[in-house]
């Protein structure tokens, strides 16, 4: 028997199965119709993600975190303009930040934003009707399309493949 008074039952938080559900989207089948509340977080990350300095930035942050005047140095743009982008994208909840000392690193928030970002730019790079410039010194690649490898192009099977497309090429800026 409950006594009533001041001892109630905390509010019903939704259970793990819930969470778990909504994390593993890709997983479930797809729906007919998605809840307009996810369309509308999709449309913000999107709207965050449409601007070539925040894909720069973020394309810095894919394997490493970096303080501030770094990354402003690294996309070759003004601190404050790199800290009002960094804040807006910390705000929508695509990078987290860590303090040490005085200085804050930004990291990105998750390997759900590391995807969709080199989806997005493995997406642009095999746009166009010809082999993508990344693959173009792959012997056997070139061969394909006719035409002439570049000189001192990797052997066949030794191109760039996708690990070399997702770590950008300079790792200087902080450790992760």
């Amino acid at each position: 028997m409950r006594s009533s008074g001041s001892s109630r039952e905390p509010p019903s938080a939704p259970s793990a199965n819930c969470y778990y559900l909504r994390m593993c989207a890709d997983t479930q089948r797809l729906a007919s119709h998605l809840p307009e509340d996810q369309v509308d977080l999709a449309v913000e990350l999107f709207r965050m993600l449409a601007d070539p300095t925040r894909i720069q930035v973020l394309w810095a942050l894919i394997d490493r975190e970096m303080a501030v005047n770094d990354l402003a140095e690294h996309v070759g743009k003004p601190g404050p303009a790199v800290s009002q982008h960094l804040a807006r994208l910390r705000m929508a909840r695509v990078v987290q930040t860590r303090r040490e000392g005085n200085q804050v690193f930004y990291r990105l928030q998750n390997d759900h934003v590391r995807r969709l970002l080199t989806d997005a730019v493995f997406n642009a790079q095999h746009a166009g009707p010809d082999i993508p410039a990344l693959y173009l010194d792959d012997l056997a690649l070139t061969a394909l399309q006719g035409r002439e490898a570049p000189s001192g192009s990797a052997p066949p099977g030794e191109g760039h493949g996708l690990d070399s497309a997702v770590r950008p090429s300079d790792t200087s800026g902080g450790t992760r």
